[in-house]
């Protein structure tokens, strides 16, 4: 029987009935053709490993391609594990919204720890692959992640779904069919990294290679948690230290705005299937096969040199536009960021060191404003629970979540310049951030 599954008739006739599902399943709004080109290439690689398996090169730079991408995408995505949870939770969301299931709900709430072990694990199979630690577990590993991740950024592609994937956190956004088609490209280096496996050898000796993979391990578990106790080490937002908040909200000199287009999904009425069109093609007079379903907007051509920012915008409890007092403040103000303060850390010795300090910068008549997108009911529980006498704006959660990845965290700025920022856990002492910083 092993013999049987082993052989190479048995390897292609699962190959072509596995490309013979995709190919049927594939909805619409992929290319038959550009399919059909990948499959093939797709059989050819795992029918021809024999072949390809003796170019012992090949193996090698795949090795290294996929080695350094996995610990580079892993890294990257450590460095951020609260934004990176954020993005898994608009995924599951669009799958809970999408299906119906409600067990989508349980994975947002694990969003955190579900960030930081597939950061972790990308960087351990990274390092596996380098060194050729258990080669096999590593191959089989690295195939059921990039192809989770494949059927991700396709189905957020397909669909609208996700602006972009997540997959280099805020260093490199990728729209989701460039991350598709990144996914796609690892996978072809899989597939022949499984037809040359044969030339993977441990790099190490048995000892060296169990002792780098626990140290690869051990760091690829400390570096998320730390930086989500602490702050992102590299911070690439748009808000981080040094960043003017006013400039990035200025268009670039060569800027064009996106162009969009109104689309219609018309659904098929003797197969059921959807389809989308445009204005040039949609079937509005064929009524006896297509009948309307929808309208979309779609995306002609991305903008040029876009703000950076676009939605920052600050009102006080009576909705009034506060954001260009702020943005303009001469002086040095605090900003004091809880994004939602039934979420806000709970802690009497944090509140008392946030309160402590208040006192003293309004002492020295600097400004101290907490910015939420709480309500007003909220904010005087949270006011009255907490002693706070500090003031309260109103600002939308998406931003103040993209602002400082802590919750409460604080912000230093002058003149809409950001010249410092600290996560609850390392809150500062006062007459420090003033000898230092405020000069």
């Amino acid at each position: 029987m092993n013999k049987i599954l082993s052989s190479k008739l048995f390897r292609f006739i699962w190959s072509v009935g596995l490309a013979t599902l995709f190919y049927f399943l594939c909805p619409p709004c992929f290319s038959k053709i550009i399919l059909s080109v990948l499959l093939i290439i797709q059989l050819f690689l795992i029918n021809a490993s024999g072949y390809i398996g003796k170019i012992s090169l090949l193996t090698h730079i795949s090795r290294i391609l996929v080695g350094a991408l996995f610990i580079f995408s892993g890294f990257i995505k450590a460095n951020d594990p609260i934004g990176f949870s954020y993005k898994l939770k608009e995924y599951f969301e669009v799958f809970q919204a999408d299906t119906g299931m409600a067990f989508f709900e349980m994975f947002s709430h694990i969003a955190l720890p579900l960030a930081i072990i597939i950061c972790a694990s990308e960087i351990i199979l990274g390092i596996m692959l380098l060194i050729g630690f258990k080669r096999d577990l590593t191959l089989w590993l690295l195939f059921a992640q990039i192809a989770f991740f494949t059927f991700l950024t396709f189905y957020s592609a397909c669909y609208n779904k996700v602006t972009h994937c997540g997959c280099f956190g805020d260093f490199l956004k990728l729209k989701p069919w460039e991350s598709f088609w990144k996914d796609i490209a690892l996978l072809v280096l899989i597939t022949l990294l499984f037809s040359g496996k044969e030339n993977i050898k441990e790099t190490f000796a048995p000892i060296i290679s169990s002792a780098l993979f626990a140290l690869g391990a051990i760091l690829a578990f400390w570096f998320p948690i730390y930086a989500y106790r602490n702050l992102p080490p590299l911070d690439f937002r748009a808000y981080a230290p040094g960043m003017n908040i006013k400039e990035n909200m200025k268009a670039g000199s060569d800027y064009q705005p996106a162009i969009y287009e109104s689309g219609f999904v018309y659904e098929n009425l003797k197969t059921g299937d959807k389809m989308e069109f445009t204005m040039k093609n949609y079937p509005w007079q064929d009524t006896l096969n297509w009948k309307w379903s929808a309208t979309t907007t779609i995306l002609i051509k991305d903008a040029i040199n876009p703000p950076k920012i676009t939605d920052f915008k600050v009102n006080s409890l009576e909705q009034i536009d506060l954001t260009d007092s702020l943005l303009n403040d001469k002086n040095y103000s605090f900003w004091l960021i809880a994004y939602d303060l039934n979420e806000t850390k709970d802690d009497e010795k944090l509140m008392a060191q946030i309160n402590d300090f208040y006192t003293l910068v309004a002492k020295d008549k600097f400004n101290f404003i907490a910015f939420t997108a709480s309500g007003s009911k909220e904010i005087d529980a949270f006011k009255h629970k907490h002693n706070a006498l500090y003031n309260f704006v109103i600002m939308d959660q998406t931003v103040l979540k993209t602002m400082i990845r802590s919750n409460p965290g604080l912000m230093l700025v002058k003149n809409g310049t950001v010249v410092m920022n600290w996560h609850h856990n390392n809150f500062p002492v006062y007459s420090n951030v003033k000898n230092i910083m405020m000069k």
